[in-house]
């Protein structure tokens, strides 16, 4: 990987010499921190073309897309402005344009239509502190020590239950641990089995950069309409595969009932392990929700759920339904003590929970997400995209026509709309036969209600001035 662009007539020096290594930082990172270095400190001046996308990922070794994301981002971000026909430019400086703003500080964008996000306008707040101020008013002491390693027995015992009634899970309050989140449940499961990890060719980015980090090789498998493609499996040494059974993040498909028979046949015969990411688990609407694959083989799939999207992020409040064999283990990759879920939290979601409000408050949001893709596909009607995922969850998957997805991404950030690109989920080593389309995906569950309105005429008028209207 260069340091110099020498695109034109311009010479643009970004220092990109960090080594790309697992655990390291991405190509796509580096360029973004050094392109944000150079505007902050002044050496690109508002006002500076950049040189072409492709002209830039020429002359520094990188690819394209790593290019005309970053550039992308940085629009957003407001670093950057670019129009169509005129190119990209600086348009924020130390002193000049947009207040710098401290490292690391995002913009927040005008319409949040970014996937895997709730609602937290909704947020159950009057809910939330009751059950707080129930759970800790019946807390014993002990409580609010450091206690079992595996989190507050009232919490786990409140899973148990909630598990096996609304996602089929079979499980006991000891072989649960409580983490912060799906991402953590990952990282701590790939320092147990090691790897190559598997995992599909597309899927959440933040999992294949948390194993990363670690170490760890992920090795895509195969998808189509019918989910994972799990007989790659059998071409694999693998010790593990991380799926999105229940709805595939991003396209939207369950794994189909034969595949989800043999993805457990493998795992049996291997001694390999599944770990069943229950992405969107809890809102499907057009049938019974598919239940969760770790009901086919509890001693061989690790069932992985958190409140992401059903209440908040930033609770980081997450839980694994494991096997026997992998407790302790687990226990002992997370430093044998929970240091990571504090015991209120933990308290309090017991309550929720065992109170009934968690699931009014899920009922209340899948039919108000309902509504919200339903409008979502009616305004979409008469566009030049493709719409799947449509079944669950709060995202869809707008394919679009091909080279068009950086265009789309483009607009969009002039307009302050926050969206992701599904290039950004495609596997590095994904291979030619596994389709390269290009597509967006749009979360329809961020906004708050009186605001998603205007967030999806906004997305309507991106993609319109995409010339992507019928």
């Amino acid at each position: 990987m260069n340091s110099w662009a020498n695109s034109g007539s311009r010479d643009l020096h970004l220092d990109l010499r960090q080594t790309i290594k697992p655990g390291g930082r991405g190509a796509r990172d580096l360029l973004l921190s050094a392109l944000r270095d150079a505007v902050r400190s002044g050496r690109l001046a508002p006002g500076t073309m950049l040189p072409p996308s492709r002209s830039l990922a020429t002359d520094l070794g990188l690819a394209r897309n790593t290019v005309s994301d970053a550039y992308a981002e940085l629009v957003a971000e407001g670093w950057l402005a670019s129009r169509q026909g005129a190119g990209t430019w600086v348009v924020n400086a130390s002193g000049a344009g947009i207040p710098a703003r401290p490292r690391g500080v995002r913009v927040v964008p005008t319409h949040n239509l970014m996937p895997g996000s709730p609602d937290v306008a909704e947020f159950p707040r009057n809910a939330w502190v009751a059950a707080t101020r129930r759970a800790l008013a019946n807390a014993p002491t002990e409580a609010l020590r450091m206690g079992d390693p595996r989190g507050r027995p009232e919490l786990r015992d409140a899973l148990a239950e909630y598990l096996a009634r609304a996602r089929g899970v079979r499980t006991s309050p000891e072989s649960i641990v409580i983490c912060a989140g799906v991402r953590h449940a990952v990282e701590l499961l790939t320092r147990v089995v090691g790897g190559p990890i598997a995992l599909e060719a597309y899927g959440l980015f933040i999992f294949r950069d948390a194993i990363a980090a670690l170490g760890v090789q992920t090795i895509p498998i195969g998808l189509d309409e019918n989910g994972a493609m799990v007989s790659d499996l059998d071409e694999l040494d693998v010790p593990a595969v991380l799926l999105t059974p229940a709805h595939h993040n991003p396209q939207g498909m369950p794994l189909h009932p034969s595949r989800r028979t043999a993805v457990v046949d493998w795992a049996q015969r291997t001694g390999g392990y599944v770990l069943d990411d229950d992405y969107d688990g809890e809102f499907r609407y057009d049938r019974q929700p598919v239940g969760a694959l770790q009901a086919l083989c509890p001693e061989r799939v690790a069932y992985l759920g958190s409140t992401s999207k059903s209440l908040a992020q930033t609770l980081r409040l997450g839980w694994m339904a494991l096997p026997d064999d992998l407790v302790d283990p687990v226990i002992d990759a997370a430093g044998g003590e929970q240091f990571y879920v504090d015991a209120i939290n933990q308290l309090t979601m017991a309550d929720f929970i065992t109170s009934g409000q968690y699931d009014r408050h899920i009922r209340r949001m899948r039919a108000r997400y309902r509504r919200r893709r339903d409008v979502l596909v009616d305004a979409l009607t008469g566009f030049d995209v493709g719409i799947s995922g449509l079944a669950a969850g709060v995202n869809v998957l707008l394919t679009l026509p091909e080279g068009s997805e950086h265009e789309v991404l483009r607009r969009a950030g002039e307009a302050g709309i926050a969206l992701q690109g599904l290039s950004r989920m495609r596997h590095p080593l994904a291979g030619q036969e596994i389709a390269d389309h290009d597509g967006i995906i749009v979360g329809f569950a961020a906004p708050a209600e009186h605001a998603f309105g205007r967030a999806i005429e906004a997305l309507c008028g991106v993609l319109r001035a995409s010339s992507l209207a019928g």
